[in-house]
């Protein structure tokens, strides 16, 4: 009775602080912002995978070595397809094809302030007459502290060069995002500040309402373009640093160094299927936290930047898109028990189970809430990923740089995932590994609940 009261308490305890926690709307403005960002992330993703995987007439899965050959098929050898019309004629495509990262993956920063930008206006301060007035003096304070003065190393180059008057573009990327966030947010939430205590020109009835609002924002966008004026002049003074170069050494770095430890990769896993088991979305913790570090891990490796093993797009791979989410609880339950619901339930969510949704069976069987399938559901996700972890640190498969939608079918998904056969073999057998999780616990479902067996 004391454990159960205990566990009862703990429960709640848990629910309550976690749902407060996903419910705070900074974070909800996060994780909005991130998402609506993301959908340009996919296009650009599903550009590169076209290119990558297959245009590329050398390294691609269609024509390239590893993949099926068909440009030695066609020209009878790998050295008379590369010098062909036809693989120029395909490079040629796929990097047009690639510019599509110009306008999405190279200015995610800058995506990031318009989008978070009004978001902030929309969530704190609902009764603001005119929310793109935010994100226009958002924008202007991020500009006015970029940096405008750089230096920059040409490739096989000896000597730096000084670069004047020319902003420095490599904060339009991933490494602008912290300071895409602050800057947007401050400057948001001054001029609304300033707005709300009527510091405005106020102009006659007559005149029609836009150019009002236009002359209503001069003083608080004033206001806040000097503060940003300000801070950036403390900032070069002091640290002979622009903001977004502060911001990156003291706040990106460390986060982005954090995010790289296997500590964090093991708590992010672990908790992930613990907050669905109490029925709590996952994302609406983890997506902000992954938004200002694994995702831009996403980026870097799509751009060919970095080969970061730890990213958004890995956890889809080894932990979503593999079926140890979803596919595994159904097979092991349409395999292994003897329960009619159970079957019945596992046949209903198979279909949604194939494409990675989870929910039919972890809410209709139930898992979620339910002991007795807590374990396997909060093991299978770490190894899962460990499991693909360890494939990748051994050298089987590459960093993952492929952006696959997470809905993509396992063993397809682990083929376009990588580029080859390989990645598809890693899913399979974490596919196997953790159906055979579940299993034992299938079984112990059936006697707990032998009064509804066949």
């Amino acid at each position: 009775m004391v454990k159960k009261s205990f566990w009862s308490n703990f429960q709640q305890n848990f629910t309550k602080t976690a749902g407060k926690i996903a419910a705070n709307k900074l974070l909800l403005t996060l994780r909005d912002s991130f998402v609506l960002v993301a959908s340009t992330t996919m296009i650009a993703g599903f550009a590169l995978l076209i290119q990558s995987v297959i245009l590329d007439p050398v390294g691609g899965l269609v024509f390239g070595q590893q993949g099926l050959h068909i440009g030695q098929l066609i020209s009878g050898s790998e050295k008379a397809w590369e010098a062909s019309v036809f693989a120029h004629g395909l490079s040629s495509v796929a990097n047009l094809i690639a510019l599509v990262s110009n306008g999405s993956l190279n200015i995610f920063s800058l995506l990031l302030v318009v989008i978070f930008s009004y978001e902030f206006s929309r969530k704190f301060f609902p009764k603001a007459k005119e929310h793109l007035t935010s994100v226009l003096y958002a924008l202007g304070a991020f500009f006015i502290c970029l940096p405008w003065h750089f230096s920059y190393m040409p490739a096989n180059a000896k000597k730096a060069i000084d670069v004047l008057s020319h902003v420095d573009t490599t904060f339009f990327g991933t490494q602008g995002v912290f300071s895409a966030l602050l800057i947007s947010g401050i400057a948001v939430w001054l001029y609304n500040k300033v707005m709300s205590h009527n510091i405005t020109i106020k102009m006659p009835e007559s005149v029609p309402p836009a150019v009002a609002r236009s002359f209503e924002s001069l003083i608080p966008g004033l206001i806040t373009m000097s503060f940003f004026i300000i801070l950036t002049g403390i900032s070069t003074t002091i640290t002979d640093k622009t903001l977004p170069e502060l911001l990156l050494s003291v706040l990106q770095a460390p986060a982005m160094a954090v995010a790289a430890t296997s500590a964090f990769a093991f708590v992010a896993m672990f908790t992930w299927p613990l907050l669905q088991w109490f029925g709590i979305h996952p994302t609406s913790i983890w997506g902000p936290i992954f938004g200002l570090t694994w995702n831009i891990n996403d980026t870097q490796n799509m751009l060919g930047q970095a080969h970061h093993v730890l990213s958004t797009m890995f956890m889809n791979f080894s932990a979503i898109a593999s079926g140890a989410f979803g596919l595994a609880p159904v097979l092991a339950i349409l395999l292994f028990s003897n329960r009619i619901a159970a079957k019945k339930i596992s046949k209903i969510a198979i279909m949604p189970a194939i494409f990675n949704i989870s929910e039919p069976i972890t809410f209709g069987l139930p898992i979620i809430m339910n002991p007795v399938y807590i374990v396997p559901f909060v093991a299978a996700t770490p190894v899962a990923f460990y499991i693909a972890y360890f494939a990748t640190k051994i050298g089987f498969i590459a960093p993952i740089s492929n952006n696959v939608p997470w809905t993509v079918p396992p063993i397809l998904s682990g083929l376009l995932f990588t580029g080859n056969i390989k990645g598809a073999i890693v899913q399979a057998i974490i596919l196997v590994v953790t159906t055979a999780i579940y299993i034992p616990f299938v079984k112990m479902d059936n006697r707990i609940n032998a009064d509804t067996e066949l």
